[in-house]
C-alpha cells in the first residue's frame, strides 16, 4: 500500500487569442518585423531599411497621380488564345486565375491623369498578372498609352515591372516589342517625352524594348534589371559576372538609368521633370 497518494492534476485550457493574419510582414533585408498599416502608409517601403515591397498597379497610380484625376482606359483589352497553348496548364485557365486574384483583366492598366496638375498618359505593369508578362493586351495597351500622348501632347511615363514576354503567345508576344518600340519613335518625332520607370524586376524583352528608351530613365533602388538572367548570361558567355551587374546601382555607375529615386520620392521627382520639359507636356484638346 502506498504511503503517499498520487496528487491529482487539473488540466488547465488556455485559448489562443485571436491574432488577425496579414498584419505583420518580414523585411528581407534586416529581418525587422513591420506592422503593415506602417508599410502600406510607406508605399510598400521599409522606413528603415529602405526595402522596397512589390507594388501593385493601381496603388502606383494612386501614389503618382493627383487625387481623383485618373481616367482609365482600354478596359475592354483582354489577351485571347489565338495559338490554343496546352502545356502543363492551359493558358486561358491561367488568364482566369490572374484575373480572379488581381481583380484586372491583364498585366498593365493605363489611362489619362495628372501629376501636379500636369496631364500625363500613363501606364503601369502589375507583376502579379502572371509576372506581368507582355502578350497582346499587355502590349497594345501600352501602345494605345504612348498613342494617347502622341494626340494629347502630353508626356507618357510607363512604369515596368516584368519577367519578359509570354511564352503561351509565341510570336505574337515578341511582335509587342517592335509595335512599342515603334510608337515611341513617333512620339520622339513629335517631340514628346517619355519617361520610364524602372521597378524590381523589369528583365527580358520589356527591358529589351520600351523600357530602355525613355528620354528619362528612372529606376528604384536596388531593383532587378536587365535582359537574360545572371546563369544563362554566365554559361552563354563562359565569364566571371562581376557583383550585383544587374542592379539599378550597377547600371546607374555604367550609365543604362538617368537616376534612382526611391518610391517614396518618385512623384516630386517626376513633377520638377515635366515642369522641366515644359511646353511639350500640354495636353492640347484634351
Amino acid at each position: 500500500m502506498a504511503i503517499f497518494s498520487k496528487p491529482n492534476y487539473s488540466t488547465v485550457t488556455v485559448k489562443k487569442k485571436d491574432i488577425p493574419k496579414d498584419l505583420w510582414t518580414k523585411c528581407p533585408k534586416t529581418g525587422e518585423i513591420i506592422y503593415n498599416r506602417v508599410l502600406k502608409e510607406n508605399l510598400m517601403v521599409v522606413p528603415s531599411s529602405g526595402y522596397h515591397f512589390p507594388m501593385d498597379a493601381r496603388a502606383r497610380i494612386a501614389s503618382l497621380l493627383d487625387g481623383d484625376s485618373f481616367v482609365e482606359k482600354d478596359l475592354g483589352v483582354r489577351s485571347l488564345d489565338p495559338l490554343k497553348f496546352n502545356a502543363t496548364a492551359k493558358y486561358t485557365e491561367k488568364l482566369k486565375a490572374s484575373q480572379a486574384k488581381t481583380k484586372e483583366t491583364d498585366a498593365v492598366v493605363d489611362g489619362l491623369g495628372t501629376i501636379g496638375e500636369i496631364p500625363v498618359s500613363i501606364a503601369v505593369m502589375d507583376f502579379r498578372f502572371m509576372g506581368a508578362s507582355l502578350g497582346s493586351a499587355a502590349g497594345e495597351k501600352i501602345t494605345r498609352a504612348i498613342e494617347r500622348g502622341l494626340d494629347k501632347k502630353c508626356a507618357v511615363i510607363i512604369v515596368s515591372a516584368s519577367g519578359g514576354a509570354r511564352m503561351q503567345e509565341g510570336i505574337l508576344s515578341l511582335m509587342q516589342l517592335a509595335k512599342t518600340s515603334a510608337a515611341l519613335a513617333r512620339l520622339s518625332e513629335a517631340g514628346i517625352p517619355f519617361i520610364s520607370i524602372l521597378t524590381n524586376p523589369t528583365m527580358a524583352g520589356v527591358m529589351a524594348s520600351y523600357a530602355s528608351l525613355g528620354d528619362v530613365i528612372i529606376a528604384e533602388p536596388e531593383a532587378l534589371i536587365g535582359f537574360a538572367g545572371p546563369r544563362v548570361i554566365k554559361e552563354t558567355t563562359q565569364q566571371d559576372l562581376p557583383d550585383g551587374f544587374q542592379t539599378s546601382e550597377f547600371l546607374l555607375e555604367h550609365g543604362l538609368v538617368d537616376m534612382i529615386t526611391p518610391r517614396v520620392e518618385l512623384r516630386d521627382r517626376l513633377i520638377h521633370l515635366l515642369k522641366c520639359f515644359g511646353k511639350n507636356t500640354s495636353a492640347k484638346g484634351a
